[in-house]
């Protein structure tokens, strides 16, 4: 917990616990006016409490917007400490009205019997002890204070207080999104000191740091802030701040706000899913500001984030030094225990894998709704459908076929919920992001394409209803099919995709010289991240002598044993006139990509016959380039 000049120090407690005496030396120790709540009762206050008389909620409601209006304007000075009693909840409240975030209390408590002998040996004072058993009586002891026992020496409890008031969180979260709050409360459960920010909007974002704070017991600790200057302060150095923001340029208008406040050496994590190139951009921009970037894909949802995401960070593996604790802490476990979260390499590394990440989970998904499309054909139910997709756990178990399984035996009413949520599936630019990457990159990750243009294609509704009405066919689908093809062509169909997604992010480790390690790669995306499954865990010894799927015997022969699934259950679907673009998309790669002799010699002839762009021959060793005149005479 940091003072900064605007700090607004409450001392509370029942009448006799020391409060003004404590407050005095504090005041001389920071430096800053101190102020006794007590001058500040009106006289009616006093008189009735001078007649033996306790106060009500009435009699101190006007007292305490008094000591509020008394706060807020030290507020914008030096700050200032106040001591007053403070006994319910809801007088704290009137008192931090506006002032929340720069508010700190301490609770001076101690037993009925030690606070008696003490207010019986005062001169003078109006509070009678005969009027301490009301107080006891209405006391509500405050969750988020320093509490100190009033049986240790004055000096003693200066030394308490000034010690916790001087602490320093060890992590900043900035952003209380879906995301920022799972992933704050994540680090509270694991027993770091953390501070949160969230911006201040009249009307839209108001108090959302200390509400959040104040909702979940885990943040008891937690330091909540509206004022980045405050935030900033608050944290030990080298700073570590995670920036929960939207992707774009929210992040660059977030460090441009930070920046004023930052030191040398101080790290910013980006933990949004935030363009690889801008990354690779802010890294070198506050590289030249002396402050550290780390790109960190985050993977896992609301949930994961939670209980443990997959996590991906990318920056100077010098520098996550400092933030692995935190990152690893927070991970979800592999099986043998070992965090999901590593060095993936420098600049934009984190984010460029957990773009791919997201480009693979596409497909996946994908996949899953084209099984959904056969077994609807062939006349399940929803409910029938998940009892097929359960039994094909032991084999090809992942949590997008657990989710998927949920998903289908829900029910809303009479009917399953999924026959009533409107056909159209967006996207937030992950994948599109991926398809363009792959096309720089000259990796033919065809499948990530594919869905999603099915993506697109979906948006278009009312077109694809026209659309139906003029090309519907008569005849009635008959597909011959059984559930054992359709589980071999999605499991030939997901060693593809795989195949493809790694190819490309192995082509980018070498393009960007990343030198990315699939293997552990693989690793950490087998639990808390969206992707993960049984093939995923078999990848992570697969990867461990090759970074190409196409060259282990184990994935050949599995493909080669799925081949003739695949190839039935796209011919059926293609006769009968389903839409299965990812299915028939991996067997038309293989056809395209397992083939010797292709096509393409005719398309570079065509090439060289109208721009003259040359072409090689075979059984050149010379690798000449030649152009022909290709006009008959």
């Amino acid at each position: 917990m940091s003072v900064i000049k605007e700090d607004i120090i409450f001392i509370m407690g029942v009448s006799g616990v020391g409060k003004s005496t404590i407050g005095n030396i504090l005041s001389k120790s920071l430096n800053i006016p101190f102020f006794d709540g007590d001058d500040y009762h009106p006289e009616s206050n006093v008189l009735k409490m001078s007649q033996g008389q306790p106060l009500n909620d009435d009699d101190r409601i006007g007292w305490l917007k008094t000591l509020n209006k008394l706060a807020i304007n030290q507020s914008k000075n030096k700050g200032c400490i106040i001591v007053c009693s403070a006994l319910k909840e809801f007088y704290r409240d009137i008192l931090t009205v506006n002032i929340q975030n720069n508010s700190k209390w301490v609770f001076l408590h101690g037993s009925f019997n030690q606070i008696t002998d003490r207010i019986n040996n005062r001169e003078g004072h109006f509070m009678s002890s005969d009027l301490l058993k009301s107080q006891f009586d209405i006391l509500e002891e405050p969750k988020n204070a320093i509490k100190i026992d009033i049986s240790l020496t004055p000096n003693k409890i200066l030394e308490v207080i000034k010690k916790e008031l001087l602490k320093k969180s060890e992590f900043g979260l900035f952003g209380l999104g879906v995301m920022g709050k799972s992933i704050s409360r994540n680090l509270a459960n694991k027993g770091f000191d953390i501070s949160l920010f969230n911006r201040h909007v009249d009307g839209l974002e108001e108090d959302v740091a200390i509400t959040f704070k104040n909702e979940f017991e885990e943040l008891s600790t937690a330091l909540p802030f509206s004022d980045i200057e405050s935030f900033v302060n608050s944290l030990e150095t080298p700073r570590k701040i995670m920036l929960m923001v939207n992707a774009g340029k929210i992040v660059d208008y977030v460090i441009e706000d930070l920046l004023p406040f930052l030191s040398k050496g101080d790290i910013l994590i980006d933990g949004g899913n935030s363009n690889y190139h801008k990354t690779k951009e802010r890294f070198d921009y506050l590289k030249s500001k002396n402050i550290h970037f780390i790109g960190a894909g985050v993977s896992g949802g609301e949930e994961g984030a939670l209980k443990g995401p997959s996590i991906m960070p990318g920056g100077s593996k010098e520098e996550y030094k400092y933030i692995q604790p935190f990152l690893e802490a927070i991970a979800a476990k592999d099986d043998n225990n070992l965090p999901c979260c590593t060095h993936i390499g420098t600049e934009g590394s984190g984010h460029f894998v957990k773009m791919v990440h997201n480009g693979i989970e596409y497909v996946e998904m994908q996949l899953l709704a084209e099984i959904y499309t056969i077994l609807t054909k062939q006349g399940n139910n929803p409910n029938q459908i998940a009892t097929i997709l359960e039994s094909w756990q032991n084999t090809a178990n992942s949590y997008l076929l657990e989710i998927t399984i949920d998903i289908l035996r829900k029910k809303e009413g009479d009917d399953w919920l999924v026959n009533k949520i409107m056909d159209k599936a967006g996207n937030k630019g992950t994948g599109n992001w991926t398809t363009i990457t792959t096309a720089q990159l000259g990796i033919p990750s065809t499948m990530i394409a594919s869905a999603l243009f099915a993506r697109y294609i979906s948006f278009y509704k009312d077109e694809r209803v026209a659309a139906d009405h003029k090309f519907k066919s008569d005849f009635e689908a008959k597909l011959n099919l059984n559930n054992d093809d359709l589980l071999g062509a999605y499991q030939f169909a997901r060693i593809i995709n795989h195949y493809q997604g790694f190819r490309l992010i192995n082509q980018a480790s070498v393009s960007y010289d990343w030198d990315l390690n699939l293997s552990e790669l693989s690793r950490i995306w087998t639990n808390g991240c969206i992707i993960k499954s049984d093939l995923m865990v078999e990848l992570v010894t697969v990867f461990k002598t090759t970074n190409n799927l196409l060259t282990s015997d184990v994935i050949v022969e599995k493909i080669k044993s799925l081949k003739p699934s695949i190839k039935k259950v796209v011919s059926e679907c293609v006769l009968n006139e389903l839409a299965i673009p990812n299915l028939s998309e991996s067997i038309n790669f293989l056809n395209s990509f397992a083939v010797a002799d292709s096509s393409a010699n005719v398309i570079q002839a065509q090439r060289d016959y109208f721009g003259a762009h040359t072409y090689q021959r075979k059984n050149d060793e010379s690798k000449k380039f030649y152009h022909t005149n290709w006009k008959n005479n």
